[in-house]
Parts: C-alpha cells; structure tokens; sequence
C-alpha cells in the first residue's frame, strides 16, 4: 500500500494535479543547460529523488530541482542528467539552495542530491541560487 501510494503521488505530481505548484511547463536556459524546477507541499522527503529521477526522463538532458514542503519545512533534491554531471555537482547546487531554506550541508553524488532546511517558504529563492550556481559552471 505504501509503494502505491508513493507511486500516485508521484503521479499526481508529474501530471499538474493540484499538489504541484512553481513548475515551469518548459526548463529555462541557464548558461546553456537546461533546468527545471518545482515545489510540491506534502510530499514526503523520501520520495523526492524519485520524482526528480522522472523529471530527468521527462527533460532528456538537463538539471531538475525538486523542493518538498511538509509543515513549513523543506526538503530539496536536485538531479542532473548524465551529458552535464561531469560539468556540474548536484551536491554543489544542492547546498547552494539548502543555505537559502536555512540548512546547513546536504549531500549524495555528483548526479543526484538532497539537502534541507528549516524555512520552506523560500523555495523559490532557492531555486534561484542554484540557477546563479549553474550559470557560475564554466
């Protein structure tokens, strides 16, 4: 029942339903990578690498940030597809977006990454310094 659940909700996710908000329908152009961001409330932290994995699939090359707020907490996740992980660390953009949401570190590998923080309503800001960290990639 769990895995079904999970399974849905990452569904509902990925479709639009009414628990996704911030998506952009089409990844921005940082520095010439493509990323793609959004904030979904009330998805458990635990299932964020999944959601962002799909959001890989769905993109084809690029970098994906995925922020989960529960109870004004955040949890973020950021995913990068293999053609840009030998140029950007995930664990990098990560801690970046982490120390705007008030956490401190974050960690996982250079192609998938989870930080969090104790301010979520700063969600978009934190997408933001991770966008000015991809831009910074040479």
């Amino acid at each position: 029942f769990v895995a079904e659940l999970a399974a849905l909700r990452r569904k509902v996710a990925l479709g639009g339903g009414n628990s996704l908000s911030g998506v952009t329908s089409k990844p921005k152009d940082i520095a010439g990578i493509p990323f793609l961001s959004c904030t979904l409330e009330r998805v458990p932290p635990r299932e964020l690498k999944a959601i962002a994995d799909d959001l890989k699939k769905q993109i084809g090359n690029g970098v994906v940030a995925v922020c989960g707020i529960n109870e004004g907490k955040a949890s973020l996740v950021v995913g990068i597809t293999e053609k840009f992980s030998t140029r950007i660390d995930a664990v990098t953009l990560v801690r970046a977006g982490s120390s705007v949401l008030g956490g401190k570190g974050g960690g996982g590998r250079a192609d998938l990454a989870q930080a969090g923080g104790p301010d979520g309503s700063k969600a978009a800001e934190a997408f933001v310094a991770i966008e000015n960290e991809i831009s910074n990639t040479k």
